[in-house]
């Protein structure tokens, strides 16, 4: 397991976090999101989606579950388990490993409502507020190719 954490002071730092983030995702990558409501985990979605090529318009998918995006260079997967009761939960498990396998990029947002149920080798990354305009992003690895992923991130800074 690594960690890195960086403060974002603007949506340009928040961008420049998005690519040099990115970069690093080509053979894809489970990620988790944690954040009150606002501090940023879908604002931080689109812009890692961008630079992954989505032209598609990235939304929150806080009423469908699943948003999928598939005109990058690999395909995107934007699950949202707020609304999700335990039953509901249940019914995507077997989705959610589905997502977290091959070159793919999945991002959950609201992975706390997931009863553990979240693939092992993953990234988490836990948005808080710093200021009013600051965010915190603290990442941590589960996994070899993760624990990479954050290793790079971190030469990035």
């Amino acid at each position: 397991m690594k960690t890195f954490s960086v403060i974002c002071h603007s949506l340009k730092d928040t961008s420049l976090l998005a690519k040099n983030f990115a970069k690093l995702l080509d053979d894809g990558c489970f990620v988790n999101l944690f954040g009150e409501i606002g501090a940023g985990k879908t604002a931080f979605v689109k812009l890692v989606a961008e630079q992954m090529g989505i032209k598609e318009h990235v939304t929150s998918p806080s009423f469908v579950i699943l948003n999928e995006y598939h005109t990058g260079k690999i395909p995107v997967y934007h699950f949202d388990l707020y609304r999700l009761e335990n039953v509901g939960i249940k019914t995507i498990c077997d989705e959610l490993r589905e997502y977290s396998e091959g070159r793919v990029l999945t991002f959950v947002e609201w992975a706390e409502f997931s009863q553990n149920e979240i693939p092992f080798n993953r990234i988490e990354i836990n948005v808080t507020y710093e200021a009013e305009e600051a965010r915190k992003y603290l990442f941590t690895s589960y996994g070899a190719k993760e624990d990479k992923i954050i290793e790079e991130l971190k030469k990035c800074y």
